[in-house]
């Protein structure tokens, strides 16, 4: 679960140009913006991400003009977002520490935080099945900002760098469990597994591709249970910013239900190739540099789309090669967040 709210430590401090009242605050990779001196190299502060949706609270009530909302049902709160001040890019919320908490330590629910999700439509949200499926994880790398205090375990590792496409999580899944029932073939959103209704654009659009024929092929023969997880996208999907004239997926990576680990990038791609399928944009291979690794990343993620060069780029999300290696992680584009927000 994503650490929407946690306790993490000022790193670094600097002025912001003709702001006498502001300054920029770092925790790990990312620059939050607060009064001047309200903070200090090395204070422990509770730091609240983008996307959380904070909850109805006189110390949050100072975000009421900016960032009030009201969920579809009925919750209300505030949301947190990318924007610019005194052309400082400012990245979530810091507040003081007032109760004990380790370092890292999630304290999201305890806050009473919850992330914003924005409606979904009728044609995505369909009839709901149960329940995420438990055995395949859920698709929501980690931003790099987190991952500061790794990055050096990163350098030099050799990476496929793909588009991060601004869509609909999609997941499907061909699974024989142990206990001889009948293998199962499955369409996730990116909470919940859908029963097939008239209408819905996921399960169109699997039908439309024949995975579950595909998937049924690939598991029999190769004796093995397996998951695709991928981007719907098109017509009534976020505004398709591609200008795609029908829905349709862009898969990025496999998951091997058999063994519970990703393939590795080579494995996947491979996979996408005999079920003649399409991976996501793949921009670039290469090795990752050694020095400044968080600011490579952010830079690199502003760009134009490769499907569509009029949107803008989302991000980016950095895969290892690596059989069966787990290392990845994403950057958004601080261009795409302060477009769209």
């Amino acid at each position: 679960m994503r650490k929407l709210a946690s306790i993490r430590t000022i790193i670094d401090v600097k002025p912001i140009e003709g702001a006498d009242k502001i300054q920029a605050y770092q925790v790990d990779g990312w620059w939050v913006v607060d009064q001047k001196d309200a903070h200090q190299i090395g204070d422990k502060v509770i730091y609240f991400e983008i996307d959380s949706f904070l909850p109805i609270k006189p110390e949050f009530e100072f975000l009421r003009k900016s960032s009030y909302k009201k969920l579809q049902d009925g919750t209300e709160g505030f949301r947190l977002k990318t924007i610019r001040l005194r052309g400082q890019i400012s990245q979530g919320l810091i507040q003081p520490l007032t109760f004990d908490a380790e370092e890292g330590e999630d304290v999201t629910e305890k806050l009473g935080v919850i992330k914003y999700e924005p409606p979904i439509p009728a044609q995505l949200a369909g009839k709901v099945k149960g329940n995420f499926p438990f055995f395949i994880p859920r698709t929501d790398e980690e931003r790099i900002q987190n991952l500061k205090k790794y990055v050096a375990n990163y350098h030099e590792e050799v990476v496929y760098i793909t588009e991060k496409l601004d869509g609909s999580s999609f997941t499907c899944f061909y699974h024989q469990s142990k206990d001889d029932k009948e293998p199962e073939f499955g369409i996730c959103s990116r909470n919940l597994q859908l029963t097939e209704t008239e209408g819905n654009t996921l399960w169109q659009v699997a039908r439309e591709l024949d995975l579950e024929n595909k998937l049924k092929k690939y598991c029999e023969d190769n004796n093995v249970s397996i998951a695709l997880q991928g981007e719907l996208v098109g017509p009534g999907i976020q505004g398709n910013p591609y200008k795609l004239s029908a829905p349709t997926i862009y898969f990025f990576t496999a998951f091997n239900i058999s063994i519970q680990q990703r393939f590795g990038g080579i494995d996947f791609m491979d996979i996408i190739e005999e079920l003649e399928l399409k991976t996501v944009p793949i921009l670039e291979y290469m090795t990752l540099p050694k020095e400044n690794l968080i600011n490579f990343m952010l830079d690199y993620a502003i760009g134009r789309s490769i499907i569509n060069s009029d949107a803008e780029r989302e991000g980016i999300v950095v895969r290892s090669l690596n059989e069966y290696n787990s290392f990845s992680f994403k950057a958004i584009s601080n261009n795409f967040l302060l477009k769209h927000k």
